[in-house]
């Protein structure tokens, strides 16, 4: 395997490991770096969703006593099932949005326009659910969720789907704007990313297997390594800061950001289309 391109894997899964929980997008800023790198084409797409198991893995890692202890629980505790069909719920519709319009989706969304005004609408939301008085806030922790907190989660995850949105962004404040705490919000998006996550992942290498070989797997193996690597460093560094800050910082990056999807489509240094 080409050394060159284990590097470029690397920085790739960098990338992923940083962007995926945090509000501002990975699919926007792994498309700059792929183009960047000239780390392009079908295979790259793949290797993109592929390498969001590692990410994945360290949510896992990091909630491993809970999510352990709720399983075991399960005949037993309503806690635990209330918890795992919260999660379940809020799975779903995207799954079924997925099914149905992803193509199209692809086909008609996925351009700069599109990108630059979902970072720009999406930090503007971000810096109104910030401004929402406290008493807005009526669930403070993931246990007291209620199935249709869950779904409003979820159907706020759909919104992802539009490229430049950010899964986490949409879940956290999305949730945010729903009555949940921000640290609860946060909570429930690193829980419902491991369902959504594996299946994403899974669904993709299944669909696009004609495109790989086993000469791949190193390539797939290194990306995923270090997006686990950079996820769980990334996770924990955000359950620390919001416990004293807000997401207003994210919000004028992803404006900024916006303003940089923009400028590289018209000087032609980054094809932001499928």
């Amino acid at each position: 395997m080409d050394l060159v391109l284990l590097a470029k894997a690397a920085v790739m899964g960098v990338v992923e490991g940083l962007t995926e929980f945090l509000p501002i997008s990975s699919t926007g800023h792994l498309i700059l770096a792929g183009s960047l790198l000239s780390f392009t084409g079908e295979k790259a797409k793949v290797f993109e969703i592929a390498i969001q198991s590692g990410a994945m893995l360290a949510v896992i890692i990091v909630y491993w006593q809970r999510l352990r202890d709720t399983v075991r629980a399960l005949g037993a505790s309503a806690s635990a099932r209330r918890f795992v069909g919260n999660v379940a719920i809020a799975f779903v519709p995207a799954v079924l949005l997925g099914l149905a319009f992803g193509k199209a989706i692809k086909a008609h969304l996925f351009n700069a326009p599109v990108v630059a005004a979902s970072f720009i609408v999406g930090g503007l939301i971000i810096l109104w659910a910030e401004r929402r008085p406290a008493s807005a806030t009526r669930v403070d922790s993931v246990d007291a969720m209620t199935p249709q907190d869950a779904l409003k989660v979820g159907l706020a995850q759909c919104l992802a789907m539009i490229p430049g949105t950010s899964r986490s962004g949409a879940t956290i404040i999305g949730g945010m704007l729903f009555g949940l705490s921000r640290a609860a919000a946060t909570e429930f998006s690193f829980y419902l990313a491991i369902p959504t996550l594996m299946g994403a992942g899974a669904y993709s290498l299944y669909k696009e297997r004609s495109l790989l070989s086993a000469a791949d797997a190193p390539l797939f193996l290194v990306g995923a390594v270090v997006s686990f690597i950079a996820a769980y460093a990334c996770v924990r560094w955000l359950l620390r800061y919001i416990a004293s800050h807000t997401f207003v910082p994210f919000a004028w990056y992803r404006i900024a950001f916006g303003a940089v999807v923009l400028l590289t489509a018209w000087g032609g240094t980054v094809h932001w289309s499928d």
